[in-house]
């Protein structure tokens, strides 16, 4: 992330504007210089920076109290000119947004803080997962026979990191970052007719575009040793495996007492308050009620309070306002349209397929919607998780609701992306099987299984046989209904009753019809003088039969067409059953080529105890392995769980690598905290909601985001919770966030939207995707399209959605003000908020007052108001003389100047970061 030091210059921290467009450089407003916090007032004189920045009266949507952060605006271009430099308003506005966004809310939103908690300089998780499930099967498959430990052709080894850095006769086969200067790339592009590798067939244009990109990402390796060979682990030593703190069931340790903790009823404020004193931090003071209601309003339903809640809550002085807020929200619909987003990203949810055949998953989302009714009615997280894994194989009795709703519930193992083309079946099967294995051990159990798939893991006590057990499991449960070109996958019939009657009627109305119109083509025939040959071709013969009849006979054909075209189609969901029970060879170095031992269907050993279940002969295992799960005795269920919920609130796990709990994985922070919301959770009846209530009604959740100098130099990060962390709303969020203040918020709950036929190619002929992104429903709802993003997502760090995500990045970069300031869909929903202010409040005053009490949750200040005012006169008063253009119609200045002053206030840190 970029923070502000005094030794950076604007120069550093700004898209740097032409040298050819400075000389046409002129500030808008002469009377005040330039104000940047830690580098003081800037002259109009010191134009070389090329930076543009925020006027007088528009800096006051981005004025703290006590602050004075105003910078001025640089237009490009002719003074004289209407159209300033060939750019319009909005265009110049845009400028204003770069600095609103990367001066202003990485300034005086986050201070010190870092929004990334990941460590960029070493692999992610996530990178790591890639080489292990893509890249290195495919070195094991094709290049380890000459390349490898036993021999080095041309001296080069590639089944070590030091091998391809150093690389053989030739030079270094891996250059990290640079895929062009990389002759392991050279090589299986296939473009240099004397480096071909392999050399007797190329790899698939999938498998090399794997390699790019891994090359691309800085070719991660799970070897840090660059030098030399890498050390093969050896057996997996149990006893000491189960050492590692994750292994171990978590324990319900007596929460902290002490004089300093008397004010702490909330045994979560006990363990962080004991934790600062040891540190020796201090918390800080609460949040006010206005900045605390915005922030739990956005946190749990994604939405910001409107101004009759802010009114509500602040006229309300008992000591449990606060808790009835909380609970208001998650009694709220909304409440499971906001959480569900947040498992949609853990269960890599897509509404197509990506890879090599981007298919549309037309049924996904009865999934998505599947997960925001149990989010809203609170199911019990373990029922959640076994739905999941195994609804099918659950008794629902005669409630076919019931049942539906599990069958749908295990579209969480198909939604994984699939190479469909794939040609070698049984490659395809094991790759599909790798992909659920590697979900399901991230999102339940934070660890990283699919890294034994070709050899036990190297770091983690999970054996190359614990991954075959697992393997077994979900080879004998049928995901895919074939694996012929274009592969297909399972679908569950979700059926009613009443459904499949109507079916079978429509399907008799088209016999009906089909027999209407043989009787009467034979009828015709019967008549046809001479008689007709009986050999005749029916078109031929039906050239001769009488221009009524052939009439007639059109008129029956195109209603047989109708019926046919209006034939129900009976619902179905993404899902799976059992299918040949059988248990999995160990495949010898990931390869379905070489197979060894035939190991029996388990869990991994290091985490099993003498009284687990054992798995029955005719079935999957499914069932087995998510009561296992789910038994309240395993260790890492429930902490996963209650850290992803930590993780939504607080910005970042109590164990910072939400999907690795693994060796490899950050150790926990506050893991007596950890370990009691564990056993909590579980003792609470797995209630999510529950969880949720006690981490909001925390005292460490309402802390004000102030930021303290002195705790700041004993803990920069915010480790121990010192402060409520300031962080960006989501790409979602800040969608629905503007829909809800524009008014435009289409509240519809569940269905598709989605403009396609099931396993429909997503692009057509033309290479046009058809989806569409100007519904006005909530994010959750929009498509979600693998390989083609909707753009406003991928700008604000939208989850890969072809993988598992549970630690969404978040950047701070210039095209996010950009498109805040120039986007269609933006620009069109402040017009909206201009024509609600213009319609509903009499004056100036009272709408400004009424937006910012939408946009920001609080009333403008005085100097706030009067920019505003300012602002406003002078937009319509040069707009009528000509000097301005805006988006909208130069005959109504007034709504034009409203627009622009709407755009610019939710274009800012305050509307899109949570304080």
């Amino acid at each position: 992330m970029m923070r502000w030091t005094k030794r950076k210059s604007w120069k550093s921290i700004m898209p740097e504007i032409p040298r050819s467009r400075r000389r046409l450089m002129r500030p808008i407003d002469s009377r005040t210089p330039a104000y940047v916090p830690g580098l003081g007032a800037r002259s109009h004189r010191n134009r070389s920076c090329g930076v543009a920045s925020f006027s007088p009266w528009f800096a006051s949507p981005w004025h703290r109290e006590g602050d004075d952060k105003r910078v001025e605006v640089w237009q490009l271009g002719n003074p004289q000119s209407r159209s300033v430099g060939g750019v319009g308003l909005m265009q110049r506005i845009a400028i204003c947004g770069v600095v609103l966004m990367m001066l202003l809310g990485p300034v005086t939103a986050r201070s010190e803080d870092e929004v990334d908690h990941r460590d960029t300089a070493q692999p992610t998780q996530d990178s790591l997962n890639f080489f292990e499930s893509k890249i290195r099967p495919l070195l094991i498959d094709h290049c380890y026979e000459c390349h490898g430990e036993d021999s080095q052709e041309s001296e080069l080894r590639v089944d070590t990191l030091a091998g391809m850095l150093t690389g053989g006769l030739a030079g270094a086969s891996l250059v990290p970052g640079k895929p062009a200067s990389s002759l392991l790339v050279t090589a299986v592009r296939y473009q240099d007719n004397d480096l071909k590798m392999p050399p007797d067939e190329k790899l698939s244009d999938v498998q090399v575009a794997d390699i790019i990109r891994w090359v691309e990402m800085g070719a991660p390796h799970p070897d840090t040793n660059t030098v030399g060979p890498i050390v093969q682990r050896g057996e997996v030593d149990l006893d000491q495996g189960r050492k590692h703190w994750a292994f171990q069931p978590p324990i319900k340790a007596t929460p902290p007492i002490g004089d300093a903790l008397t004010d702490a009823p909330n045994p979560i404020d006990a363990f962080v308050l004991a934790r600062l004193r040891a540190e020796g931090l201090r918390p800080n003071a609460p949040a006010d009620k206005r900045t605390l209601l915005r922030r739990v309003t956005f946190d749990l339903i994604g939405l910001p309070p409107t101004p009759e809640e802010i009114d509500s809550f602040l006229s309300d002085s008992s000591s449990d306002a606060f808790a009835k807020v909380v609970d208001r929200l998650l009694a709220s619909p909304q409440y499971g349209e906001r959480w569900a987003r947040h498992w949609l990203d853990v269960a890599r949810y897509a509404d197509s397929n990506g890879l090599d055949e981007n298919v549309v998953h037309g049924n996904a989302w009865r999934y998505r919607d599947y997960v925001v009714r149990s989010l809203n009615g609170d199911k019990p997280y373990n029922q959640f998780v076994v739905e999941q894994l195994a609804g099918d194989l659950l008794d629902s009795g005669n409630d076919v609701d019931l049942r539906h709703d599990r069958l749908v519930a295990t579209g969480f193992l198909v939604l994984g992306p699939k190479v469909l083309a794939e040609q070698d079946e049984a490659k395809m099967e094991m790759d599909i099987i790798d992909e659920q294995i590697d979900t399901v051990g991230r999102s339940l159990m934070g660890l990283t299984l699919g890294c034994a798939r070709c050899h036990t893991h190297k770091f983690d006590p999970i054996s190359h046989h614990d991954y075959y057990g697992l393997a077994g499991i979900f080879q004998s449960t049928q995901t895919m209904d074939s694996y012929k070109t274009v592969a297909e996958w399972h679908e569950n019939s979700i059926e009613t009753p009443e459904q499949a009657a109507e079916l079978k009627q429509h399907q008799q109305k088209i016999a009906d019809q089909e027999k209407l119109i043989a009787e009467k083509f034979t009828h015709a025939k019967s008549e046809l003088e001479p008689p007709s040959d009986a050999a005749a071709k029916p078109d031929e013969l039906e050239k001769r039969f009488s221009e009524e009849t052939r009439a007639e006979l059109k008129t029956l054909r195109d209603e047989l067409e109708r019926l046919k075209e209006e034939t129900p189609e009976l619902p179905s969901a993404m899902g799976v059953v059992d299918g040949d029970i059988a248990d999995t060879a160990v495949h010898l170095r990931g390869s379905h080529l070489t197979l060894g031992d035939v190991v029996p269907r388990r869990f991994p050993e290091v985490l099993m105890s003498d009284d687990d279940p054992s798995i029955p002969a005719d079935q999957s295992g499914r069932l087995e392995f998510a009561r296992w799960l789910t038994n309240g005795r395993h260790p890492l269920t429930a902490r996963v769980m209650v850290n992803r919920l930590w993780r939504g609130h607080f910005g970042k796990g109590l164990v910072p690598t939400v999907d690795n709990f693994g060796l490899k994985g950050s150790s926990p922070t506050h893991p007596e905290l950890l370990d009691w919301l564990a056993v909590r959770f579980v003792e609470e009846g797995w209630s999510i909601k529950a969880m949720h209530r006690m981490m909001v009604l925390s005292q460490t959740y309402q802390q004000s985001s102030d930021f303290d100098a002195s705790n700041a130099e004993l803990d920069p990060s915010n480790q121990f919770y010192w402060r409520f962390s300031v962080r960006r709303l989501e790409a979602e969020a800040i969608r629905d966030g503007l829909l809800a203040v524009s008014g435009q918020l289409d509240w519809t709950t569940g269905g598709n939207i989605m403009p396609y036929k099931n396993r429909e190619y997503v692009f057509n002929h033309t290479s046009q995707d058809k989806s569409r992104y100007d519904s006005k429903r909530r994010s959750i709802y929009v498509p979600v399209i693998r390989n083609h993003l909707y753009d406003m997502f991928q700008l604000f760090d939208y989850t890969d959605a072809s993988v598992l995500d549970g630690d969404r990045n978040t950047s701070t970069i210039a095209p996010q003000a950009l498109y805040l300031m120039n986007s269609e869909m933006v620009s069109d929903l402040t017009f909206a908020m201009a024509d609600r202010l213009l319609n509903e409040d009499t004056d100036s005053v009272q709408r400004i007052q009424r937006l910012y009490l939408e946009a920001y949750g609080r009333p403008p200040r005085d100097p706030e108001i009067s920019d505003g005012v300012r602002f406003l006169s002078r937009f319509e008063t040069l707009q009528r003389r000509g000097d301005v253009e805006s988006d909208g119609n130069a005959s109504d200045p007034e709504r034009s100047a409203w627009q622009a002053f709407c755009q610019a206030v939710v274009s800012s840190s305050e509307f899109v970061y949570l304080r």
